[in-house]
């Protein structure tokens, strides 16, 4: 069983903005207007892949570009995105799939209002999970069979990680995620799992399935509701500092958390 008080103690002690850094996140603090925070979000979280300095170097490089993101995405055509990221590259994404991303943005900007509309609109109350109104989502971000390597497949087998973890930040609300997005219910997050939370998640023995995959971040989701069914992704940023920062210390955690005396 998960043990409540040690994972309140972990969340009081690192879910501080002062842990944040490095992080993609930390963009999105710059922007206090919700239109512009999605769009940074979900341009942070989409190349939330490789090496953490490279990912802050090259979200840089694409803010950068935009001096309010709404306005720039919005006054923006395909042709126009493709000459200002030709040459762009971070790891699997090039600066054509950047263009259509960003082209896509406009599109769903265009059409709903906003990112926070168009994803309000594909959720059900019966659903249990924001899943499926995220393969929704998914199939208008990438529309008419598109393949985007900022984007997982709509048919949600993989984790969907950088995705939950853009929903993650734009959700929730405390000194660590700015929200923006506070009226989607906490409740139906699913955790952002990586091969990081999904060793984490394998030494607190929430799930023994050896493939990070969505039915594994489902399974991990429903232990922690257990304790926090109404937050059920409340410890994720908390647990991903263990390993990443110096100042803490992963195995001693893991010793107290089996210790009799936790």
């Amino acid at each position: 069983m998960l043990k409540k008080k040690l994972l309140d103690s972990l969340y009081d002690r690192y879910n501080k903005r002062e842990f944040v850094h490095p992080d993609p996140l930390e963009f999105l603090y710059n922007y206090e207007d919700p239109k512009d925070r999605e769009i940074v979000g979900l341009i942070a979280a989409s190349l939330a892949y490789g090496r953490v300095s490279q990912i802050l170097k090259d979200v840089s490089y694409i803010l950068n570009k935009m001096d309010e993101p709404y306005n720039f995405v919005m006054g923006s055509t395909h042709g126009s995105l493709m000459i200002d990221f030709d040459g762009f590259v971070h790891r699997y994404t090039n600066g054509e799939e950047m263009a259509t991303f960003l082209s896509n943005i406009k599109n769903i900007l265009i059409s709903y209002g906003s990112l926070h509309d168009c994803f309000l609109s594909k959720i059900k109350k019966d659903d249990d999970t924001i899943v499926p109104a995220l393969s929704e989502f998914i199939k208008i971000l990438v529309p008419d069979g598109q393949r985007n390597s900022l984007i997982p497949s709509s048919n949600c087998k993989s984790p969907c990680k950088r995705l939950n973890l853009f929903l993650r930040w734009m959700v929730r609300s405390d000194d660590v995620d700015p929200d923006g997005w506070s009226d989607l219910s906490r409740s139906k997050l699913i955790v952002p799992l990586d091969t990081h939370m999904h060793h984490i998640s394998l030494a607190l023995k929430l799930t023994e399935r050896k493939q990070a995959d969505m039915k594994t971040a489902l399974e991990i989701t429903d232990k922690f509701k257990t304790i926090s069914p109404n937050d059920p992704v409340k410890y994720d940023f908390s647990l991903t500092r263990l390993g990443i920062r110096d100042d803490t210390d992963m195995d001693g955690f893991f010793r107290e958390y089996w210790s009799d005396d936790a």
